[in-house]
C-alpha cells in the first residue's frame, strides 16, 4: 500500500482540491450550456476525469482555469452532438385553456430543469450578482436557439468576460471567427430572449413580502388573494407536461379545476433555483398530517408581481438534488 503523505500523492490531493475550486462556476457553465443541472453535474465529473488524465500535458501556458474551461466545452459539444434542444412548455405551443386535458407528460430530455443555487454559485456575494441573471429560466432557454459552439461563445464572452482571444484558444479557433460568430449569437438572442425583466433582489423588501403573501396565498388555497400578486400575462407551467396556462384568472380557474388536488398544500422554502425563490412544494394525501413531493416551485417575478409560476414534476430525480425528503410530517391536533 503507498504512503498517502509520499510528495506524489501530496501532488496529486493538490492538483484534485485546484480542479474542485472551480466546480461550482464549471457546473454553471455547464448549465447554460446544457439546460439540465443532472447533464451538468455529469459535464463536470467528466471534464474533471479528462483532466487528471491529461494533466501531464498541461504545461501552464494557459491559467488552469481557461484549461479546465477548454475541456468542459469539448465535454459539452461531445454531450449536444444532436438536433434536441431543451425547452420550457412556452417555447412550444401557445397557452391553453384552464379545461385543457393534461397531455401525455414528454421525456425529461425535453425540458430546461431548474438548478439549485448551492450548484450554481460560489460564496462570493458579487459574484453571485453579477451571474445569477443569466441563470435565469429565461436566459437558459434562449440559448438553446443558439448553435452548440455560439451558444458555447456568448457565455465564454457575455457572461465569463472571457477575451476573444482566450475563447479562440479553447475553442480552437481564430479571434476574428469567434468574434463573428458573437455577433450572431447576439442577433438570435435580441430575438428570442423576453424583454422583461424576472430579476430577484433578496435584499429588496417588496419583493420578499411578494413572496411570502404567496405563500401564504397559495397555502390557505386563497384564488382571489393569489391573482392579485400575479403579472397580467403571468405563465403557468408544470414540465413534463406541454400544457401553460397564461393570465390571472385563468391560472385560478386551473388550480380551483384540474390542479385542486394541491389544496392544502405545504411550501417548504429552499436556498433558491435559478437565481429565484424556489420552494419544495408537497401536496396532502389521504394520511392526516402526511404530504407527499409534487414539484420543485420556482417563482418568476417581475418587480411587484409574480411572472411565473413554474411547477417542476420530477420529484424523484429533483428533490434528492435540492435535498429535501421524499415525505414530510406535520404534528395533527
Amino acid at each position: 500500500m503507498s504512503d498517502s503523505s509520499s510528495p506524489s500523492n501530496t501532488l496529486s490531493s493538490d492538483v484534485l482540491a485546484s480542479f474542485e475550486s472551480h466546480r461550482r462556476e464549471l457546473c454553471a457553465y455547464a448549465y447554460r450550456m446544457l439546460g439540465s443541472s443532472f447533464e451538468a453535474e455529469d459535464a463536470v465529473q467528466e471534464t474533471f476525469t479528462r483532466a487528471w488524465k491529461s494533466y501531464d500535458s498541461f504545461e501552464g501556458r494557459a491559467s488552469l482555469r481557461s484549461w479546465l474551461y477548454r475541456i468542459a466545452t469539448n465535454v459539452c459539444l461531445d454531450m449536444l452532438d444532436g438536433p434536441q434542444r431543451r425547452a420550457r412548455p412556452m417555447d412550444l405551443s401557445g397557452p391553453g385553456t384552464p379545461d385543457s386535458p393534461l397531455p401525455a407528460p414528454q421525456p425529461d430530455y425535453v425540458w430546461i430543469e431548474p438548478i439549485p443555487n448551492a450548484l450554481a454559485f460560489g460564496s462570493d456575494p458579487a459574484e453571485h450578482a453579477a451571474t445569477k441573471d443569466t441563470l435565469r429560466l429565461a436566459f437558459v432557454a434562449a440559448c438553446q436557439h443558439l448553435p452548440a459552439t455560439q451558444r458555447a461563445i456568448l457565455i465564454m464572452r457575455e457572461v465569463l468576460r472571457f477575451s476573444a482571444n482566450e475563447t479562440a484558444e479553447a475553442l480552437t479557433m481564430s479571434p476574428a471567427s469567434v468574434n463573428s460568430a458573437l455577433q450572431r449569437a447576439r442577433a438570435t438572442m435580441s430575438k428570442v430572449q423576453p424583454t422583461s425583466t424576472d430579476g430577484y433582489d433578496e435584499s429588496d423588501e417588496n419583493q420578499r413580502k411578494l413572496v411570502d403573501d404567496f405563500v401564504a396565498a397559495f397555502e390557505a388555497y386563497d384564488m382571489d388573494t393569489l391573482t392579485t400578486l400575479l403579472k397580467t400575462d403571468v405563465a403557468l407551467s408544470m414540465p413534463p407536461f406541454e400544457l401553460w396556462i397564461s393570465g390571472p384568472e385563468n391560472v385560478a380557474a386551473f388550480m380551483l379545476g384540474t390542479g385542486s388536488a394541491c389544496a392544502g398544500s405545504r411550501m417548504v422554502r429552499l436556498e433558491g433555483a435559478n437565481g429565484l425563490p424556489a420552494f419544495g412544494h408537497y401536496k396532502p394525501t389521504e394520511e392526516p398530517g402526511v404530504f407527499t413531493p409534487w414539484s420543485i416551485t420556482v417563482l418568476e417575478l417581475d418587480g411587484d408581481t409574480i411572472a411565473g409560476l413554474n411547477f417542476f414534476l420530477d420529484t424523484e430525480r429533483l428533490f434528492p438534488m435540492f435535498g429535501l425528503p421524499m415525505e414530510l410530517r406535520e404534528a395533527v391536533a
